[in-house]
């Protein structure tokens, strides 16, 4: 997994951190307004953020990053329903990007499925020209 781009926030000040730690005491409902629609988070995001809440509601700074999952060559093979050997050539001649830890390859997930959309979009467009090539034939 690879850290991207933290983004550190202060923490709140002793009142506002109060009045925070009061409304959470006893409640982990949180309720999320976006443009003026409700949307109720699922339990990842919901504990995530009555965790972030928490931390500010006792003063503390906190920092925020997402972590880009990492997939072994095996794991990606598996993934792409393809040999670890097919894949590993891949990477070699850049068709799917890498990046080494130590000598040990590593593969974004997005990068697997990027490939493996492209993958499905040329199986559809070699479908649909077959398709057209294939019709009734004259005697």
């Amino acid at each position: 997994m690879a850290l991207i781009a933290p983004r550190v926030t202060a923490g709140l000040p002793a009142e506002d951190a109060q009045k925070l730690k009061y409304a959470l005491d006893g409640s982990h409902d949180i309720t999320v307004f976006v443009d003026g629609t409700v949307h109720r988070l699922p339990p990842e995001a919901r504990d995530a953020v009555v965790d972030l809440l928490g931390r500010f509601s006792r003063g503390e700074a906190v920092t925020v990053s997402s972590v880009e999952e990492m997939l072994t060559t095996s794991r990606a093979a598996e993934l792409a329903g393809i040999s670890h050997t097919y894949l590993r050539n891949m990477t070699d001649r850049g068709e799917i990007p890498v990046q080494y830890r130590g000598t040990h390859r590593r593969i974004r997930l997005a990068d697997i499925m990027a490939w493996l959309e492209t993958q499905k979009k040329h199986s559809t467009d070699s479908a649909d020209a077959a398709g057209q090539n294939v019709g009734p034939t004259a005697s």
